[in-house]
């Protein structure tokens, strides 16, 4: 095992080199004296408004840029957590992108619930990393998380949200959704916040229905029991539970990050990598990020969907290839033990995002595999670098 390892990295090592330098030279070009663009400016860009500094994909990407020593990434980093900071609401919530001028900030259609909670974990990691004063955005933070804690259920302690108003824009998950509050758990770990255990009982009990093991709250049993009613156990977490419907659809990221966050116990860890698996979800390249699109004849199919003709079977989040997500699945490997499929996986992943001369691609069909969405991705890069990272052995997303 040991020589086939050796031989693992010895084929591939190059290849990842070679992806991560493409990876830093892409976040130095996207770089802007108020923060990191989501991609690169092109015309196309340009009339998609993704040469804006939105909340989540910078939030990842200060991850990758702070501690990564590099000086200008390093006060990129701090960069654009500043520019989203001075565009916070009165209410505490973190816009979903601001222009690079600090002038436009949006909230999207139905609020953006994941942009607050991305941008606290970036600014818990900056603080822990030391280059900053302690006490900057304290007073931003507090709030963020007021207004976070005005979103949570009283027993349950999960976030509530509407559909469509998380990174998944045009997905129909509402109520309480696995994505969400797997960050919004990472965020109570990592700022030391009250009910965590509270959180993490329920998350496990509502978006694992299916365990014999009942919850003493009887709604939470009545949830429960009408998430798995007429389902079979799909091997992965649910993707949201509402009051009469949930989401089987397999959401691949949220499973993902409830490994990475702490929530998933190892079993159940190596359950959702084996569900994937054998979806074969990675192949040819890291990752599809749902196992099962969702028809228009699906009962959870919304007409919005099929906007621009985007989110239809194997496209975007409804079944598309997205290789940020792709570093989320190293990086999850990587804490389930299985470093082997963990290197085997980045190596792909860097083939992926070099893909027509180191384009960075958005996402691609997930049949035809063809390229969609915007080049110069910045998040491409940035998860592709802190996957590296942590199969280098080198701590990378969640907090100690």
């Amino acid at each position: 095992m040991r020589r086939n390892m050796t031989n693992l990295i010895g084929d591939g090592l190059a290849k990842i080199e070679a992806c991560a330098q493409a990876s830093l030279a892409l976040l130095q070009h996207n770089l802007t004296p108020h923060g990191i663009l989501a991609a690169s400016r092109t015309e196309a860009a340009i009339a998609r408004r993704y040469t804006r500094i939105f909340a989540r994909d910078a939030a990842i990407c200060v991850l990758a840029m702070c501690g990564s020593g590099d000086e200008l990434l390093e006060q990129g980093a701090v960069d654009s957590l500043d520019v989203l900071a001075t565009q916070q609401a009165g209410n505490g919530q973190i816009p979903k992108y601001v222009d690079p001028e600090g002038q436009d900030a949006d909230f999207w259609y139905l609020g953006c619930i994941d942009s607050t909670l991305w941008w606290l974990i970036a600014v818990d990691h900056v603080h822990r990393q030391g280059v900053i004063d302690p006490e900057r955005w304290q007073v931003e933070v507090q709030r963020a998380i007021a207004w976070l804690l005005a979103q949570e259920h009283q027993h349950f302690r999960l976030l509530q949200q509407n559909e469509a108003s998380d990174w998944a824009d045009i997905m129909p998950r509402s109520g309480y959704v696995l994505y969400s509050n797997a960050l919004w758990y990472e965020v109570k770990r990592r700022y030391g916040l009250t009910s965590i255990q509270t959180t993490h009982h329920h998350f496990n009990h509502l978006f694992n229905p299916f365990q014999r093991d009942l919850p003493e709250y009887h709604r939470a049993r009545l949830l429960q029991h009408y998430a798995r009613r007429g389902q079979r156990d799909p091997g992965l977490y649910l993707s949201f539970v509402n009051l009469s419907f949930a989401g089987n659809e397999g959401d691949v990221f949220g499973n993902l990050l409830a490994i990475l966050c702490g929530l998933a116990s190892e079993s159940t860890g190596h359950r959702i990598v084996k569900t994937i698996i054998a979806a074969n979800a990675s192949q040819p390249y890291p990752i599809r990020v749902v196992l099962h699109p969702l028809s228009r004849q699906h009962e959870l199919w919304r007409p919005y969907m099929a906007r621009h003709q985007q989110n239809l079977m194997h496209q975007y989040h409804n079944g598309g290839i997205w290789p940020f997500v792709g570093g989320f699945w190293v990086m999850a490997l990587v804490r389930l033990g299985l470093r082997e499929l963990a290197w085997q996986e980045l190596t792909r992943l860097s083939s992926v995002n070099e893909l027509d001369d180191w384009r960075f691609t958005e996402w691609f069909h997930g049949h035809s595999l063809q390229p969609m969405g915007m080049a110069g991705q910045s998040w491409n890069a940035a998860a592709f670098l802190l996957a590296r990272r942590a199969v280098l052995g080198v701590s990378s997303f969640s907090a100690p």
